[in-house]
């Protein structure tokens, strides 16, 4: 763990808040035409609604109202009744939008409102609160991010207790110069579209607890 003394902690704090402000406006501006064109296609071939809503906890587990481009068909049961998993009800085109990260746009919105930060540990469910061990439970200590360190260290290819474990080292350690290399590494993931799914035809599983494994079922990362 890396101790800093609260000056430094508070100085991390305001450059990193100042950051995310400029660079999320800068983005929503530059990235609109293409916000505007997913927008269309997801209106086109999924309906309505365009966005994607939930609760999520933030900084402190204090809940707060995600957005993201919907990727999914409303349908959660097939014609027999047996419910449909996230992979079948991702279609095609979606499931690449999802690989580019596109689907995350909206969520600049978030970081200007003060909900998240470009960088942190992702906003995972609600539900997982109280399966948190104390020192998972620290990744709240910080606001969540678009991307983080787990993100770029095998994104839903790691295993839940490494990807934790990822997010409380980011809160320990995080500084300006951590930050701008998880970005600079996020766009090296991206690109070439690593550790999308958990297998090559499943989602991550749902978190269970402090075991590995769980349910398979979409955490809609």
């Amino acid at each position: 763990m890396t101790s800093r003394s609260p000056a430094s902690r508070k100085r991390t704090a305001f450059a990193k808040r100042s950051f995310d402000i400029v660079v999320s406006s800068a983005a929503l501006v530059v990235l609109s035409p293409v916000l505007l064109a997913i927008a269309a296609l997801v209106r086109v071939r999924l309906g309505s609604p365009i966005i994607f809503r939930q609760q999520r906890p933030g900084l402190g587990g204090r809940a707060f109202t995600l957005y993201k481009f919907r990727t999914m068909i409303n349908e959660t049961v097939d014609e027999h009744g047996d419910p449909i998993d996230s992979v079948r009800r991702t279609p095609q085109w979606a499931y690449k939008v999802r690989s580019m990260s596109l689907d995350e746009l909206p969520e600049l919105w978030n970081v200007i409102k003060g909900d998240m930060s470009l960088v942190g540990p992702r906003p995972l469910l609600m539900d997982y609160l109280p399966r948190y061990s104390p020192h998972q439970a620290r990744r709240h200590e910080v606001r969540p991010g678009i991307t983080g360190l787990a993100q770029v260290s095998g994104r839903n290819a790691i295993g839940w207790s490494e990807r934790l474990d990822l997010d409380v080292r980011y809160v320990d350690e995080h500084d300006m110069r951590m930050d701008l290399e998880i970005l600079r590494r996020t766009i090296v993931t991206v690109v070439k579209r690593e550790g999308i799914r958990h297998a090559a035809d499943d989602d991550m599983p749902m978190f269970q607890g402090s075991e590995e494994g769980g349910t398979t079922g979409s955490t809609a990362l």
